[in-house]
């Protein structure tokens, strides 16, 4: 039987992550793939990142697959549904399983069934996706009921949900991600060009225990599951043997949550001779200087620690349930015992003033972060913001033709003034570094400034304007 699993994001119709080129391997995909092998199903795995549609289209055609798996987020929504459109228009395809997984399909199960896939997979994937092939197999005979973890739409009554599937307790009864299915090279280069440096990514946890209100938890649920430190460190043994790769990324949402964990981590790191550049985010509260030694020790270069705000009045509003002055603390703590420490910032969030955003100024400059991105706040579906913002949407928007990114609400300012308060944060911060070296930065100062008194004016040109 033809499987095929696929993600349909094409860097090359991206052009943000053109400039930015750090692109990561489809993980969950790769997890379903070696999980299929595991139980003698063989698949193939469509990388689409350096591919394009016109070739994913091709390959569709060429295997003719009994059942098509498509991981779906807030990046690759739009592609699926051309996936989708396509497959349904092909008579060649008449028979072909669509079947959707990842953290968008939850809250819009109804939509993508109305828009004809044939099942949802809600929750983790790997044992839902084996039932589902078996059951294809079997000649789509037997209950579909029974298969946990599922929505499909019934020919007679309708949507239809089934109970929730399990969560996996021992997460190292997974097998690893069958990477053999992808040109990891192809991502190596990539970032060697841009950089100068490489990744890989690795996962070692599976869910969040944490509240925060804008963070969706679709697939693993405010949980906390491990892999073992052993398994971890196998893995990275794996890779090694298998590649010539420059650093890991650990793609966990946070990475110190057991300090317990972290020790057993980094013993086998530094006892099998593992240690490697890595790097990966944490939580403010969940760091201290023993903890940013342990880190150090097994390999860790760059430690992002999340804020989101410099006020803490925004971060309360957030639940993130941490203290700015303990972010900015451990931010230099980091930096001090030689890590690069990063932080995110948010702005926009409902109830941020212009006083909030000043405060995330003065934040920025007395942390000093190596690094920091900053995003316009945008709801989820399935969120506690999107529940708290949902009857202040600008506009109603298409949902076939837009993503949860492209909705605005009602906020203390209008859209544009985040655009220019962005842009006053980053040359306040471009001045800031630049005064720490006048002579080299003697042209820029200056322009850095301007920059920013500008950015100011236009805030409060937009403030004048209301929210409109």
């Amino acid at each position: 039987m033809n499987i095929l699993l696929t993600h349909g994001y094409f860097i090359g119709e991206d052009e943000k992550e053109q400039a930015i080129m750090r692109p990561y391997v489809p993980l969950g995909i790769l997890y379903i793939s070696a999980y299929l092998e595991q139980h003698g199903y063989s698949n193939r795995v469509f990388d689409s990142t350096f591919s394009s549609f016109a070739k994913l289209c091709a390959t569709l055609l060429e295997d003719k697959p009994a059942v098509v798996g498509i991981y779906t987020n807030l990046m690759t929504k739009l592609n699926v549904l051309r996936i989708i459109r396509f497959i349904r228009s092909e008579r060649a395809l008449d028979h072909t399983k669509i079947v959707l997984g990842g953290p968008e399909v939850r809250n819009h199960l109804v939509k993508f069934l109305e828009q004809q896939a044939d099942f949802l997979v809600l929750g983790e994937g790997e044992q839902t996706m084996l039932e589902l092939v078996q059951w294809v197999e079997g000649g789509c005979e037997g209950d579909r009921s029974a298969i946990d973890g599922i929505a499909y739409m019934d020919e007679t009554n309708g949507v239809r949900q089934n109970r929730e599937r399990g969560k996996l307790k021992n997460l190292d009864e997974l097998p690893m991600p069958n990477r053999q299915q992808v040109d990891l090279q192809l991502y190596f280069d990539a970032w060697k060009q841009k950089h100068g440096t490489n990744a890989i990514s690795v996962s070692t946890m599976r869910g969040c225990p944490y509240s925060c209100k804008w963070c969706s938890r679709a697939v693993y649920g405010q949980s906390y599951r491990r892999r073992s430190p052993q398994a971890v460190a196998d893995e990275i043994a794996w890779i090694k043997l298998h590649y010539s790769v420059d650093s890991i990324w650990f793609v966990d949402d946070v990475f110190t949550v057991s300090h317990k964990w972290l020790d057993e981590f980094a013993e086998e790191m530094t006892s099998r001779n593992l240690v490697m550049p890595y790097e990966c985010i944490t939580r403010a509260d969940r760091m201290n200087e023993e903890v940013i030694l342990k880190l150090k020790a097994s390999g860790c270069f760059r430690v992002w620690i999340g804020a989101e705000s410099g006020s803490q009045k925004i971060i309360d509003l957030m639940d993130r349930r941490v203290e700015v002055g303990q972010v900015r603390d451990m931010i230099r703590l980091a930096r001090h015992h030689g890590l690069q420490a990063g932080t995110f910032i948010m702005v926009g969030y409902p109830g941020e003033t212009k006083e909030d955003i000043f405060e995330t100024v003065h934040h920025l400059k007395s942390a000093e972060p190596d690094l920091f991105t900053i995003t316009v706040t945008y709801p989820i579906k399935g969120t506690p913001l999107y529940a708290e913002v949902e009857d202040r949407f600008v506009q109603q928007l298409e949902w076939e033709s837009s993503t949860d990114r492209d909705i605005d609400f009602k906020r203390t300012y209008n859209r544009r003034y985040y655009d220019y308060a962005i842009e006053m944060i980053n040359n306040e911060m471009y001045y800031h570094r630049a005064l720490k070296h006048p002579l080299a930065n003697l042209f820029r100062i200056p322009m850095f400034k301007l920059r920013s008194v500008w950015a100011q004016r236009n805030m409060r040109v937009e403030e004048r304007r209301g929210t409109a």
